[in-house]
């Protein structure tokens, strides 16, 4: 993810022979961010707080991508 190929991580996400975890989900939210993928990221962050609601790691990372597009309205 972080070396731009989002496309192969997420699908490889999605072929796992077994329901990703969470950590998996937060890295290729983490690449988006660092990419700019406004719909992967939102995508993956809808899995992580499925995933695991506690963590506000997530939020933290779909607001700061959502600022990079300059969504402001969606950073709040």
């Amino acid at each position: 993810g972080r070396a731009g190929k989002l496309d192969e991580a997420e699908k490889l996400i999605n072929d796992m022979p077994f329901e990703p975890c969470a950590e998996a989900w937060t890295n290729l939210l983490a690449a988006c961010r660092i990419h700019g993928d406004v719909e992967r990221g939102a995508h993956a962050a809808e899995h992580v707080l499925n995933l695991d609601l506690a963590n506000s790691g997530p939020y933290v990372l779909l607001s700061n991508i959502f600022a990079m597009a300059g969504r402001w309205n969606d950073v709040a």
